[in-house]
């Protein structure tokens, strides 16, 4: 007996319900109960009508994500035997469309002869965002329901459309506010006898039709950069206008299989699989009780106190935010109401909007005022000091059960917890600035964190709209740790002969939107000069300086004071080669003894994308990052990493591990070379042992 497939009678209709939570994926069991309950609906002499549906939140969401790679993906009846079940069938099939009805889900609505849905309904073919093409008609059906230049603008840009705005196209015969499987078993019983419709039947006659495909393909051309799926969208549309149907079907099927295997497709369906990963830890049951978040403290109203601020009030969440001077508290609340009046301007935002999240800051100068929030979040200096004098009056005034949660991105998180009487309590929390945009939320787990805060940390994290990865605790966390080693490496090819354009030039040419020196002006050279200060006097040895030291000895902090590893225009951000860093730089050559050579772009890249291989192979091995793919999640949502590379972890795989050990060798075995050169354990034994990370 198929559970996945729910049927009733009402009068002379078999309704079919599928049932797969959450999305109505379309797994073998979904698969196999759809054909079998079509077989069972014809055989049955009393039905007239099929009507398909799912729930009211998704029709279908498409490919079941759970059986990707497994066993189940490949058995029969596959997808285009669903659709061949449903659209050969002797008795009218309509589908019911509720919530959600995506990829596979509407090439099975479109294989129907009939189609019904709520006017909020969200219908889309988003396969191009995994690096694929529609694999099961959708090329070829969608042109014939709602025209070339919809379906161009739908399979290209993947973004789910309305219902209301299909209203009028062949692709629904009936849109209703409510009552949609009612609708549908009304429209069934009407078409019961009359001659069952065939989308493959339809033609595509409109005139325009090669004028859309010619400009749609010179478009995409020019912006899809390092992505061929959308270009072969394009393709496959062409082919529905120029071929008959089985020859146009046999054309997707041709691309889609390509693209199946293309390094594009592997490295976005492993960012897919990542992040749903990423919210999952073995040794949190995910029925652990949350702690109740209604309101939140700030403390800090700069720039990353201001942008977290603005993740909670959008989120509708009341933000009590502190600051130690009504000044520094003007200037933030100016900030932020700055940035919402852009978003008013742009068309974004409406007015009564920006008014209601601004409302829900309440401005303070003393803590007392934190006394009844459920969590505080501090963006203060970053200084074990400073953290130790916030976390101790935190300590004093927050009501029990309260989270006290750091966006420290480098301090020891146990031994800030340590300045409070309840550990438990505290987690990090590191927001990426801008922290009102990025996408990349660290929450680190420290040795006494609360198995409760941290999934009250996660599911806050999903509230606020950001994509969350757990690290434990040690200097830098995941990402900051890795980009120690990322820029030891940039640095070490500056010493060696390679010129700060070349470096950036090579890893934007890798796929990274920055190179590490234009990103160093951006962020400002001084906060890693701070740290690299405060890593040796920890350490009890005296800074040896690098070129970085040495800019920041000059005051050349970056953008901010219009020099750094560039020279900045009043006004404008543009880079341009400045010849008192060449200077600077000869001066640390002569110093270190170094005749400089020629340095590839191909030595760039591998010397700093293994470097940060490297870092994420211990930090698997200490067990900082539960997996190879978090560290992915981490370095493309935070720091630009391309994704169709699909993250430094997933990079390394497509190398071949083995390939990457061969350069760690070399560059290990160089004169002088740095230890950390040295290949991590892990990833030593997975190349010997012919292993990936994945």
């Amino acid at each position: 007996m198929n559970t996945a497939v729910h049927t009733r009678t009402q009068g002379s209709v078999a309704i079919l319900s599928m049932d797969n939570p959450p999305v109505n994926g379309l797994g073998l069991a979904l698969r196999s109960g759809i054909v079998a309950a079509i077989d069972a609906a014809q055989s049955d002499p009393a039905i007239r009508a099929i009507v398909l549906t799912g729930s009211d939140s998704a029709f279908s969401g498409g490919a079941d994500v759970r059986e990707f790679g497994t066993p189940k993906s490949g058995i029969a009846p596959n997808l285009l035997a669903v659709l061949a079940a449903v659209e050969e069938s002797a008795k009218p099939v309509v589908a019911a469309i509720s919530g959600n009805c995506l990829g596979g889900g509407l090439e099975l609505a479109m294989a129907c002869h009939y189609r019904v849905a709520h006017a909020k309904a969200a219908l889309g073919l988003p396969e191009v965002k995994l690096g694929l093409i529609p694999g099961a008609s959708g090329t070829q059906r969608l042109p014939r329901l709602v025209g070339v230049e919809t379906a161009l603008n739908m399979v290209v840009g993947g973004a789910p459309v309305a219902a209301a705005k299909l209203a009028g196209t062949a692709l629904l015969d009936a849109v209703v506010e409510d009552g949609v499987v009612y609708a549908a078993i009304a429209l069934a019983e009407e078409v019961a006898d009359r001659p069952i419709p065939q989308v493959r039947a339809r033609r595509i006659t409109e005139a325009n039709a090669e004028a859309f495909i010619a400009f749609a393909r010179n478009m995409v051309a020019a912006t899809a950069k390092h992505f061929p799926a959308p270009l072969k969208c394009v393709e496959a549309i062409a082919a529905a206008v120029k071929l008959p149907w089985d020859q146009g079907l046999a054309a997707e099927r041709e691309i889609f299989l390509a693209l199946m295997q293309s390094p594009q497709s592997r490295a976005l369906r492993h960012i897919f699989a990542a992040e749903r990963a990423a919210s999952k830890l073995p040794d949190l049951p995910a029925d652990t009780a949350l702690r109740s978040i209604a309101s939140v403290g700030v403390i800090g109203a700069g720039t990353m106190g201001g942008g977290i601020t603005m993740n909670f009030i959008n989120a509708g969440l009341p933000v009590v935010l502190l600051e130690t001077s009504q000044a520094a508290l003007d200037k933030g609340l100016a900030t932020i109401a700055r940035n919402y009046e852009s978003s008013v301007k742009k068309g974004k935002l409406k007015p009564e909007q920006r008014d209601q999240r601004l409302g829900l800051i309440t401005p303070a100068l003393e803590y007392a005022a934190l006394a009844k929030v459920d969590l505080v979040v501090e963006a203060v200096f970053e200084s074990i000091d400073v953290k130790e004098t916030v976390f101790r009056q935190l300590d004093a005034v927050l009501k029990p059960g309260a989270i006290l949660a750091s966006n420290t991105s480098y301090l020891d998180l146990n031994r800030i917890a340590g300045f409070t009487r309840r550990p438990a309590d505290v987690v990090g929390l590191h927001f990426f600035s801008p922290a009102n945009v990025m996408r990349l939320l660290e929450i680190v787990r420290g040795e006494a964190t609360a198995p409760d805060v941290l999934a009250t940390s996660m599911a806050l994290a999903k509230k606020i709209k950001k994509i969350a990865v757990v690290a434990g605790v040690c200097d830098g966390f995941i990402g900051n740790r890795m980009l120690a080693r990322y820029g030891a490496a940039a640095s070490g090819l500056i010493d060696v002969g390679a010129t700060p354009q070349a470096v950036d030039s090579a890893l934007q040419g890798f796929g990274l939107a920055m190179g590490p020196f234009r990103m160093g002006d951006l962020a400002g050279l001084d906060i890693g000069w701070a740290t690299r200060k405060r890593r040796a006097a920890e350490s009890g040895q005296a800074l040896k300086p690098g070129v970085a030291d040495r800019l920041c000895e000059a005051g050349r902090f970056g953008q901010k004071t219009g020099s750094g590893w560039y020279r900045y225009e009043a006004g404008k951000r543009e880079p341009i080669a400045d010849p008192a860093t060449d200077a600077i730089i000869a001066a640390q050559r002569q110093a270190l003894g170094i005749t400089p050579r020629q340095v590839s772009a191909e030595e760039v890249v591998q010397r700093c994308i293994y470097a940060l291989v490297n870092e994420g192979a211990r930090i698997l091995a200490e067990g900082i990052a539960a997996r190879a793919s978090d560290i992915d999640v981490v370095y493309l949502n935070g720091y630009g990493f391309p994704q169709h590379r699909g993250g430094p972890m997933r990079y390394a795989d497509e190398v071949g591990l083995a390939n990457v050990l061969r350069a760690l060798r070399r560059f290990a075995a160089e004169p002088g070379a740095d230890p950390s050169w040295q290949p991590a354990p892990l990833l030593l034994s997975l190349a010997e042992a012919g292993k990936s990370f994945t």
